[in-house]
């Protein structure tokens, strides 16, 4: 066996592309294509195999035909060789099923004096095979190594059932004959292969060695296949084993960290057993109360001493309501600080948490310091008082000069009629029809005051409104008929667009009046000092959508924009003799009414005022009218 080399092992590709290809280092075998091989070469190959030749072919026991088949020595040979050979898979325990495949060449290529040993088999379940040859550097077949190669390919082209059988085939000027036994209890691990030119090859005893070879080489290529397994599952129980580890470590700093956040949180955080003894009770509580963890375990009240005694009794009853309900809790308690003695006032409340049958498995909960938020909630109560009591005694101020801005027509007209009425009187004779008509007009006037106050201080109360479907024409009509020996006095032309067929409005008759009056009144006003245009003054009304407008433009100086912001602001005026109520009231009851009321500027001088309100119903018909009253 010292006498032979390696020239080629480990390599994935047919023997035809091994052989002649590669020479390993130290191999004596050297590979020179037959068309570049020199004569010198040639000469020193050729007389090499011939020094050589004779004593391998008489050198081998197996083939010595003039000994009898019952020879002591043969038989002894062949027992060692059988020997050996069962030995050698205790002697491959760990290797790799490479290194199993050249022992096993290489021990047949010794004991059966070969020209050449091929195997192949597959290291594991679907890989790639490996192949192992050897060669003889000495016999005269390792110059022919392609033709072995070629004689190879040719054999292991057949059948793999026929493996198993003796061939012979053309090699140079003989034959060589080719032998193969399949690994594996089906042949499914690979094959081995046996090459010699000595006639009679194989003999049975060398088929003998070579089928115990090759079951021996099978049970070690199973070891090294299992060991493999083995270590693969080994490595990747270690990677599982590692990333568990890390994922574990992992997990105990997050709990760590959770843990540590339980403690610094800003709130106590607890939680309770489902029998409500504590559980666990972070730092914020302990150093607050001045309790110890064992003193809170040791009673589901334990906790409680710190809560001000008039507020234990109500805090152990929502606390057992919580706990035997199982519905967690929520009250709050002033609580004792241990560091002053102070008592401050805590949110404690609780949630539940159950298992996938619904049974508690833990309370969790939280006590907040909201002793702050007492105190703050009760300055805003206060506030809130105060406040109050300012916007009474600013509603009574903005009533009475209501009152005062409002009825100021209504008295005037009754000492106007009472008067009238004493000169009808003092006449001679007495105009007692004429004094009779004044004084009726006194008591409208009178009634008038009357109405006003009720629905003002229906306004200030917030009381209902009492509302009847309105005709907005109709109201309209009535408060410029009362509001015409004003507008002749200051020589207004008025022109109405009254959009008949509108639908009718909720509302309350005497306030929507009042709106009227104060919009044809400051409209009037706004135009007492102009003299360069016609005064006239337009009143419209329109539907737009489901809402009824009502617009009075007048002609006069029209609205400063910086001042038309703050025109419907309580006690804002822009007149010189003017309270500032009257923009303000007017905007309170069309809002009373869902409506809004507005202001914009004209095209031309002057400007418009208008509001709107909803619409009761739709109109079944719609035709525009028109009047044209005039005062000069």
């Amino acid at each position: 066996m010292g006498a032979m080399q390696s020239i080629a092992a480990r390599e994935h590709c047919s023997p035809a592309t091994r052989f002649g290809k590669r020479t390993d280092e130290g191999s004596a075998l050297r590979s020179f294509p037959d068309e570049a091989r020199s004569e010198e070469a040639a000469a020193a190959v050729q007389g090499e195999r011939n020094s050589i030749a004779p004593r391998r072919r008489y050198g081998n026991i197996y083939s010595c035909s003039s000994e009898s088949a019952d020879d002591p020595r043969r038989l002894r040979q062949c027992l060692n060789d059988l020997v050996g050979i069962l030995a050698l898979p205790a002697l491959w325990s760990g290797c790799e099923p490479e290194d199993i495949l050249t022992s096993s060449a290489e021990s047949l290529m010794g004991m059966l004096d070969l020209d050449f040993c091929y195997a192949r088999a597959a290291a594991n379940p679907g890989a790639e095979p490996i192949e192992m040859r050897k060669i003889h550097p000495l016999h005269p077949v390792a110059s022919g190594h392609d033709e072995i190669a070629r004689v190879l390919d040719d054999w292991l082209q057949q059948d793999e059932k026929e493996w198993n059988t003796h061939t012979r085939h053309p090699f140079r000027h003989g034959e060589i004959s080719i032998f193969g036994m399949r690994m594996g209890l089906n042949g499914e691990l690979g094959v081995i292969v046996a090459g010699s030119q000595r006639a009679g090859f194989p003999e049975q005893t060398e088929r003998l060695i070579l089928s115990v070879a090759a079951n021996q080489t099978a049970i070690g290529l199973q070891q090294a296949r299992l060991l493999n397994e083995q270590k693969r599952i080994a490595c990747e129980l270690d990677q599982r084993v590692a990333e568990r580890t890390r994922e574990l470590a992992e997990a105990n700093r997050e709990l760590q960290l959770q843990v540590g956040l339980l403690q610094h949180l800003p709130v106590s955080a607890w939680t309770l057993k489902p029998d409500g003894t504590s559980d666990f009770v972070n730092e914020v509580w302990l150093e607050f109360s001045g309790q110890t963890l064992d003193f809170v375990r040791s009673h589901p009240e334990a906790w409680m001493t710190a809560v001000h005694p008039e507020d234990r009794e109500m805090a152990a009853r929502s606390f057992w309501e919580g706990v035997h309900s199982g519905r967690g809790f929520a009250f709050e308690t002033r609580t004792r600080r241990a560091r002053d003695g102070s008592y401050r006032w805590h949110l404690q409340q609780a949630v539940v948490l159950r298992d996938d049958e619904g049974r508690v498995i833990k309370f969790v909960g939280t006590t907040t310091d909201i002793d702050d938020q007492k105190r703050a909630e009760e300055a805003l109560n206060k506030a809130r008082s105060d406040l109050a009591h300012v916007s009474r005694v600013t509603a009574l101020s903005t009533f009475t000069a209501s009152i005062a801005h409002e009825i100021n027509q209504p008295l005037s007209g009754i000492v106007t009629n009472a008067s009238t009425c004493l000169r009808m009187l003092d006449a001679d004779p007495p105009n007692v029809d004429g004094a009779r008509e004044t004084t009726r007009r006194a008591l409208r006037d009178g009634n008038r005051v009357a109405d006003v106050i009720t629905r003002l201080r229906t306004l200030f109360t917030k009381k209902e409104v009492r509302t009847e479907p309105l005709d907005i024409n109709e109201v309209a009509r009535e408060m410029i008929a009362l509001f015409l020996t004003e507008l002749q006095r200051n020589q207004v032309t008025l022109r109405q667009e009254l959009f008949e067929g509108l639908p009718r409005v909720m509302g309350d008759r005497v306030q929507l009046q009042q709106v009227i009056l104060n919009l044809l009144r400051n409209a009037t006003d706004a135009m007492s000092a102009v003299d360069d245009r016609p005064r006239e003054l337009f009143v419209t009304t329109e539907l737009a959508g489901e809402e009824v407008h009502f617009k009075v433009r007048d002609a006069g100086i029209g609205i400063d924009p910086a001042a038309a912001q703050r025109l419907f602001e309580p006690f804002y005026t822009t007149k010189e003799n003017g309270m500032g109520i009257g923009l303000s009231l007017s905007r309170s009851i069309i809002e009373a009414h869902e409506g809004r009321l507005w202001t914009m500027a004209n095209d031309g001088p002057g400007a418009t005022f208008a509001f709107s309100l909803p619409g009761a119903s739709l109109p079944q018909t719609a035709a525009g009218h028109q009047e044209e009253a005039s005062a000069a």
